[in-house]
């Protein structure tokens, strides 16, 4: 099973490369971690433009294909570590990938996140974009160390 992270966003500063590469390195084959960017759309005048939303929207499901999809959202569900080791083991068994998907400066498109499997929510802080795909590779390796019994992850 491949795990993508499909993130509205580019040019990520240099430490999140390092950091992100740093956990999905980290991750076995069996689980391997895909970071996919989608470059957001230009946005004239600040405001939250429900076709941008859409546009990207349309990238993400096309990147997605047809995998599982889990749409971070603020209003979605929040997990703890151990119920994340759990629902990645869950994920193990359905024969299919796992798409995360992270929004843009709006969000994600609405329409998107109806269609996705799962609604999770990271936090309910705002979270910025970079910040979001570390934590996600984090969190990702941190619940395969749990499914392994590794002691990385202490509780």
């Amino acid at each position: 099973m491949k795990l993508k992270i499909i993130s509205v966003g580019h040019k990520m500063p240099s430490w999140v490369e390092a950091a992100c590469v740093e956990y999905t390195k980290r991750m076995p084959r069996e689980l391997s971690v895909d970071i996919m960017e989608i470059k957001p759309d230009k946005r004239s005048d600040g405001k939250k433009n429900p076709a941008v939303q859409a546009a990207e929207a349309e990238r993400i499901l096309k990147a997605a294909q047809k995998d599982y999809l889990i749409a971070c959202d603020e209003n979605g569900q929040e997990k703890t570590t151990l119920a994340l080791a759990t629902m990645m083991t869950s994920w193990q068994t359905m024969g299919r990938d796992v798409s995360i998907v992270v929004g843009g400066a709006d969000g994600l498109d609405p329409s998107l996140i109806q269609q996705a499997d799962f609604c999770w929510s990271l936090s309910k802080l705002t979270l910025p974009h970079a910040f979001v795909r570390v934590l996600l590779t984090e969190q990702l390796y941190r619940a395969y160390t749990v499914i392994q019994n590794h002691p990385y992850h202490r509780e």
